[in-house]
């Protein structure tokens, strides 16, 4: 799952890509690079990012999907916590409804993503973007967030969404210091285990910094996001959600061949 973000603030890339050529440029690139979904956001959900309404999001997300959608492009995510949003996004050839709230935003998100029939992502995050960052804690981060993402699953059928159509996003860097990230990234097994596909997004993320202190800047971290993913690969997640597309592809490529060479 390739990032394409139409923010001015993303931590990433926040501002490169507003404008509809811009962004169609970046997504041609990142479906050049092998990218099998995009995931455009038009909010940024970053530590201390501010909501953004919702008629600007759907000012900054629907033309470039409408425009992907006509060239044929592969489907198309929305990173969104508005339903209407969901809701417009689509309408314009959005087939995946990515909410980093896990359908918790709004009292009727659940309900329409059943209306809407499209794939969701569920994904846990403690407390909200503006202050998610401030005092995380857990008695046992792995546990809590297997159980949310159960709750939260179990909600959106209750809804109406079918269950092959949820997937399950543990939400690295959402409300989690480095040791959650890390135990986490451990324990991603047991987030595959609970029978829903997973997602992983650790890419170009603040926890690589800690390790790494020579990694500040976002787009230092493409090693970083690459060892990460590659974890996410041995414990079964189905996607990497990753800014660095082809690097990333070419390090699962190599990973994969090397595993199926391993003697019997």
């Amino acid at each position: 799952m390739g990032v394409l973000n139409l923010t001015p603030d993303s931590f990433s890339d926040g501002g490169r890509y507003e404008g509809l050529e811009p962004a169609l440029a970046q997504a041609r690139r990142l479906i050049g690079q092998g990218a099998d979904i995009l995931d455009i956001g038009g909010e940024s959900t970053r530590p201390g990012a501010s909501p953004v309404p919702a008629e600007a999001e759907i000012g900054r997300v629907v033309p470039v999907i409408t425009a992907l959608a006509a060239e044929a492009a592969p489907p198309l995510s929305v990173d969104t916590m508005k339903p209407q949003v969901a809701r417009a996004a689509v309408a314009a050839g959005a087939t995946i409804w990515n909410d980093v709230t896990a359908l918790s935003h709004a009292p009727d998100s659940a309900d329409v993503a059943a209306e809407l029939g499209c794939q969701v992502v569920l994904m846990h995050m403690q407390g909200e973007p503006r202050t998610m960052q401030a005092t995380p804690h857990y008695e046992d981060v792995t546990a809590e967030v297997c159980a949310f993402l159960v709750d939260r699953a179990a909600a959106a059928m209750a809804a109406g969404v079918a269950r092959e159509k949820i997937w399950l996003d543990p939400g690295i860097g959402f409300g989690k210091s480095l040791d959650h990230n890390l135990a986490l990234l451990a324990h991603l097994d047991a987030v595959c285990a609970l029978g829903f596909p997973v997602l992983l997004g650790a890419s170009r993320k603040r926890f690589i910094a800690a390790i790494h202190p020579g990694a500040e800047a976002p787009d230092a971290r493409a090693p970083g996001s690459i060892a990460a993913a590659l974890a996410g690969a041995q414990a079964g997640v189905a996607a990497v959600r990753v800014h660095d597309v082809g690097e990333t592809i070419q390090a699962l490529d190599v990973w994969s061949a090397i595993k199926a060479a391993r003697r019997p």
